[in-house]
């Protein structure tokens, strides 16, 4: 893992991106983390990832409601699927 000052990141923008490519670059201010550079291939992935854990938990609580259930038999039905 990378980090930079955002002053140093400011001064050197282009070995931030290059290094980005490969690490999540980190973006310090007053020795704390402020930002994250990664490559817009990461970034993609991590959006990705996000939303299947997303519609897993989606789906998770749907599961949890309480209520009518409906067949998987007549759900198909109701789609088309049969």
């Amino acid at each position: 893992m990378a980090s930079f000052s955002i002053s140093s990141a400011r001064e050197s923008l282009a070995e931030v991106i290059e290094l980005a490519q490969n690490e999540a670059v980190h973006l310090q201010r007053h020795g704390k983390d402020a930002a994250v550079v990664v490559s817009p291939d990461r970034f993609e992935r991590m959006m990705e990832a996000l939303d299947e854990v997303e519609d897993e938990i989606a789906f998770d609580l749907a599961m949890r409601e309480e209520g009518e259930s409906v067949p998987w038999e007549q759900a198909k039905a109701d789609l088309g699927w049969e």
